[in-house]
């Protein structure tokens, strides 16, 4: 990841956590959460922001990585250690994740992209098929 996105992923992590969850500018009323990922090569604790969709009471991400060709590193590590922290507003929780494959994928994206466009404009823009990741709260 470049020091530009670096700076900008800790100025929204900085926002999140001094006000619940909540965030201006482009994320403006978007459903954020901070991801807490282990390095798949280092080991190391990562933190993103990314968006998510509540639906069918299960909770997802997408590594959309606004359209790249290649998936955002996040996506690698939690392929690497399943089990992740998140953040969402005042809460905390572990999870594990499972990728989303087929028809339900297909559902679950296009609900996404329905409510918040850019993730269509971000699929049109990639060849690849824009990972769905479930979030399922650890026991």
């Amino acid at each position: 990841m470049s020091d530009a996105a670096m700076d900008w992923n800790r100025k929204v992590i900085e926002e999140f956590r001094a006000n619940a969850g909540k965030l201006g500018g482009s994320f403006e009323g978007a459903p954020v959460l901070l991801l807490h990922t282990t390095g798949a090569k280092t080991g190391t604790e990562r933190v993103n922001p990314v968006m998510y969709l509540d639906i069918d009471g299960r909770r997802f991400v997408f590594a959309s990585k606004a359209g790249a060709d290649t998936n955002p590193d996040w996506y690698h590590n939690l392929i690497a250690h399943p089990e992740v922290n998140v953040e969402a507003g005042a809460d905390t929780y572990r999870a594990k994740t499972a990728p989303v494959t087929g028809a339900d994928r297909d559902r679950i994206y296009a609900e996404q992209a329905k409510r918040y466009p850019g993730f269509a404009e971000y699929q049109e823009k990639t060849k690849r098929v824009i990972p769905v990741v479930e979030l399922v709260p650890a026991d």
